[in-house]
């Protein structure tokens, strides 16, 4: 059998030419030799449609192989950010598509298929194409494949052979992914559990980042490790709850897990912690807690986002498409950083230059007023730069408001310190310490 390989440019007529080639036409090529379409997309300056954008709905591409199938009357195979059996079953009965390609899905949970075969759909560890562990690794750093929300993909369901071999009750601090995880591989190798989160609700940053629209996949994993919670009976949750010394040694620890996550940054610069959170002037998370109250045509309103880093690009992701005049404002030589993976580079560059974004690279902020930034442009001058909406994304710092407490309290109790709690970083390195509770507990003899 033979595969034809298409990578076709979104949204333009099928690039296929009558042309011919050693005697033999590209139609007749197509037509007779080939037993297979993998129907593609993208070049490089447009990788973002290739390895999609976290943006794209499920299935998008499928247009794509309908207009091979029917042009040339061969099997196709699709893909494309397909993360839920639905999507593919969809595509199928449309005719879409014969065949269902799935990558990245399939990183994130190799079992995929058997769920979906099974009626576990609801238990799919979905992509949430984030392309940090495996397009950030592998084709930005050449690094090995790994991923956000799958911590093992060598290892798999490995450790959950494991079991303890004496009672080990694990309490852990903070609701967030991280802390989420933790909970979970303790209570699946036989651990009793307690998560313990001051919010009415689990997820932590990722719940507040994926309120924002081109976010909304993030929302998943905080829905998948509920889920795997659900389904966890020594596994216990409280929710609006302190994590005071007292109650904790109402749980007998064994090991302490403190997982708090991190805050917005606020730096001191005059006018910032006097101006922020009120009026025009906002966090990430205060954009967040508005998003309601932004007009859907930000048409002649003026956005400046003071820091380039992703949370900030958020923020210019949310504006600039409701026709804000936006403009992002960084000390550091680039707008873009190192940090990012090449998906998101890619997406939020042509989403700039889409809709005119003023970017402003080696700028610094000096003073924060009511509705105004006062910024050091790269040639010295002084300059007050005007805003309708005054965002500060200058980045995370930890946050560990009971970590001093825990130290002192629970001198005698191994104490483990995870996520942004630790040091701001990423959803994956946090998933990765969470698992790691495995090696803690083999060093204190719980699993042999």
């Amino acid at each position: 059998m033979e595969l034809a390989y298409l990578g076709l440019y979104p949204h333009s007529v099928l690039p296929i030419l009558p042309a011919v080639v050693h005697g033999v036409s590209h139609e007749q090529y197509f037509g007779d030799e080939v037993d297979v379409y993998n129907v593609s997309a993208a070049l490089n300056p447009s990788l973002q449609y290739q390895i999609d954008s976290n943006c794209f709905p499920d299935g998008w591409r499928a247009y794509l192989a309908k207009a091979v199938k029917e042009r040339f009357g061969k099997p196709v195979v699709t893909m494309g950010n397909i993360r839920s059996p639905k999507v593919a079953n969809d595509i199928l009965e449309r005719g879409d598509a014969d065949f269902i390609g799935i990558g990245r899905g399939l990183i994130a949970d190799p079992d995929w298929v058997n769920k979906a075969e099974f009626g576990e759909e609801c238990d799919i560890r979905k992509c949430i194409s984030c392309n940090i562990g495996c397009a950030g690794n592998r084709i930005q750093n050449n690094k090995p494949i790994r991923c956000t929300v799958n911590p093992a993909v060598i290892e798999g369901e490995e450790y959950k052979k494991l079991k303890v071999n004496k009672p080990c009750n694990v309490v852990v601090i903070g609701g967030g992914t991280a802390g989420m995880e933790a909970a979970c591989t303790a209570a699946e190798v036989g651990c009793t559990a307690f998560l313990i989160e001051k919010a009415d609700h689990l997820g932590g940053l990722a719940y507040e980042i994926s309120k924002f629209p081109d976010k909304s996949r993030l929302r998943d994993f905080p829905n998948y490790l509920e889920r795997r919670i659900s389904k966890l009976h020594n596994l216990h949750v409280f929710l609006n709850t302190e994590a005071t010394p007292e109650f904790i040694r109402t749980l007998n620890p064994d090991i302490i897990v403190n997982s708090t996550g991190s805050l917005p940054l606020i730096l001191p610069i005059p006018g910032l912690k006097e101006n922020v959170g009120k009026g025009k002037v906002q966090t990430v998370l205060g954009v967040i807690d508005n998003l309601d109250n932004y007009p859907e045509d930000c048409t002649g309103k003026k956005v400046v986002v003071i820091g380039a880093g992703a949370v900030g690009l958020d923020v210019v992701e949310f504006f600039a498409p409701r026709g804000a005049d936006t403009t992002v404002i960084e000390m550091l030589p680039y707008i873009v950083g190192p940090a990012l993976d090449p998906i998101t580079k890619v997406s939020i560059v042509d989403l700039m230059n889409k809709y005119n974004v003023h970017q402003r690279p080696s700028t610094a902020l000096q003073e924060v007023k009511p509705d105004s930034f006062v910024v050091k442009n790269p040639d010295g001058s002084i300059e007050e730069v005007e805003f309708d909406y005054g965002c500060i994304c200058m980045g995370l710092k930890s946050n560990n408001p009971v970590l001093d407490m825990l130290q002192k309290e629970f001198a005698d109790v191994e104490l483990m310190n995870i996520g942004d709690s630790k040091r701001q970083r990423r959803i994956i390195d946090g998933t990765g310490e969470a698992r790691s509770i495995v090696k803690v507990l083999k060093r204190k003899g719980f699993i042999d």
